[in-house]
């Protein structure tokens, strides 16, 4: 488990270095946040703060920002823009706890335990709304198209993910497919956007979706890793929930095709039946571990961060590209 623990330690670290070179425009974001969650029904602020500032990294955020000052951002049009990608984000956020009937979220106990689902998901229309006046406020139909593309890919991936529940049929193809929509989609309108804020050119804002597609892909790689490798108190969720909502994702997957006919009878039962017992996790863990399915994921995650990085060539060497850079590496690496 040390390359579990050294994904977690190194992204945090590496998050954190770039936080503190974007510190001032992130400070307008978290204000701008701050000043849209308000609204006079007081459960709509009460429980939009209680995800926003549960101690999120603004990963999708800081990406906007950092992307729209390396292609050359003078001013502050992007802060707008990377206030609704984070709205926008929290509000899936809030869908997916009551989908997935989720117990935590960011460490917290899931705002729909404490509201009611009804309340969250409202919430989460709500802060969809605010990204879309954000949006409009900065006057490009350029970034709005691609905001508004991020938040339909979304809604596609989720209830593609949602229809495949429990099959133990996906292929490494379709998983590619959904978490490409449901994760990696807004990686790459954040980077996109931010771009297109700061007025680049078109082979600078392709070359940056182009980064963020590819970061997101390895970014939720490793997290599918983290869910059977890490820990609650570190994951700021309960590890094991993919396995017990039976989610099919690539660390299963490559587990399965590696499985003999004892396994495979195990895992129709937990997964495509899902009747599972209090130690069924425990041996999916055992089992994953066992068949290099952890390290083939990560590895794979690796060769993403590596084209995300190669995305980031028609730039020059400055701190905001090595900065870029480094999340790239940090987000996967598996080594102390």
């Amino acid at each position: 488990m040390d390359a579990i623990k050294a994904v977690i330690d190194r992204r945090t670290g590496s998050v954190d270095r770039l936080s503190v070179l974007a510190a001032t425009d992130m400070a307008g974001v978290d204000a701008l946040i701050a000043d849209r969650m308000h609204s006079p029904v007081s459960v709509i602020p009460a429980l939009a703060d209680h995800l926003i500032h549960a101690g999120g990294k603004r990963l999708r955020p800081l990406i906007t920002v950092v992307a729209a000052r390396l292609a050359g951002a003078r001013g502050d049009a992007h802060l707008k823009l990377a206030a609704a990608v984070e709205f926008i984000h929290t509000a899936t956020l809030l869908h997916d706890d009551v989908v997935d009937t989720s117990n935590l979220r960011r460490g917290k106990t899931a705002a729909h335990l404490i509201w009611g689902a009804p309340s969250s998901v409202l919430v989460g229309d709500f802060l969809f709304a605010r990204a879309f006046e954000l949006m409009v406020e900065t006057g490009s139909m350029r970034a709005m198209e691609i905001l508004s593309r991020a938040s339909r890919v979304i809604a596609e991936g989720e209830v593609l993910q949602l229809t495949r529940a429990h099959d133990l049929n996906l292929s490494q193809k379709t998983y590619l497919e959904i978490i490409s929509a449901k994760t990696a989609e807004l990686f790459a309108a954040a980077a996109e956007a931010g771009a297109v804020s700061a007025g680049a050119s078109a082979p600078h804002c392709a070359a940056l979706r182009a980064y963020g597609q590819n970061l997101g892909l390895a970014f939720q790689l490793a997290d599918d890793a983290l869910d059977y490798g890490g820990v609650t108190e570190t994951l700021g969720k309960n590890a094991g929930d993919d396995f017990r909502e039976g989610k099919a994702t690539l660390p299963l997957l490559l587990a399965m095709a590696r499985s003999g006919p004892r396994e495979v009878d195990f895992w129709e039962r937990a997964i495509g039946r899902k009747e599972q017992t209090e130690t069924d996790f425990r041996r999916a863990r055992e089992l994953i571990v066992g068949a290099g399915a952890l390290d083939a994921t990560l590895d794979l995650a690796a060769d993403y961060a590596e084209n995300a990085k190669a995305a980031l060539s028609v730039f020059p060497k400055n701190d905001w590209r090595e900065g870029l850079e480094t999340l790239a590496d940090f987000a996967v690496s598996r080594r102390a």
